[in-house]
């Protein structure tokens, strides 16, 4: 049954953070934007991650044990052009970028701050599968002013979601 036309519209205006998601399997690695994700429990700390099953990143995350979860400033506009904007099946993104591995999975050195989750379960949420994450380190670089989705949703994507 397909959504009341005003609920896209209601959506669309609101302005939360984005986020770039990397993983790591196989000796193969993948990153993409994410504006679908929430923290869903304090004790224990959980948080949920959803990856479109379209995009390059969901085959890498599928194996992953671990993903990278990165908080962009709103200054961060080159990776969120370049994990956005660039899709893993036509380009190494992080050929472009800094990053070191943590747990297996990449994590981008100019991110504002970034936290490494195990993978503690997956669930099918229509076209996206949300990755719920146990945390097991984070680093915060300092203030962040989160890049929000109404500075990006003109973007032409990499990939459809």
């Amino acid at each position: 049954m397909p959504a009341p036309p005003a609920f896209h519209d209601l959506v669309d205006r609101l302005d939360h953070a984005v986020l770039v998601v990397t993983a790591g399997a196989g000796g193969e690695r993948s990153g993409c934007l994410v504006g679908f994700h929430t923290e869903c429990s304090m004790d224990p700390p959980r948080y949920l991650v959803c990856i479109s099953q379209e995009n390059h990143t969901f085959v890498v995350a599928a194996r992953s044990t671990h993903l990278a979860v990165h908080v962009l400033d709103r200054a961060d506009a080159f990776l969120a052009r370049l994990f956005g904007g660039r899709t893993g099946d036509d380009v190494d993104k992080f050929a472009a970028c800094d990053w070191r591995d943590h747990h297996g999975v990449p994590v981008l050195d100019g991110a504002a701050g970034w936290f490494v989750g195990r993978v503690h379960e997956r669930i099918a949420l229509g076209d996206h599968v949300g990755h719920l994450l146990e945390p097991v380190d984070a680093e915060v670089a300092g203030a962040v002013e989160p890049l929000a989705y109404g500075q990006v949703k003109a973007m032409p994507p990499g990939h459809p979601a």
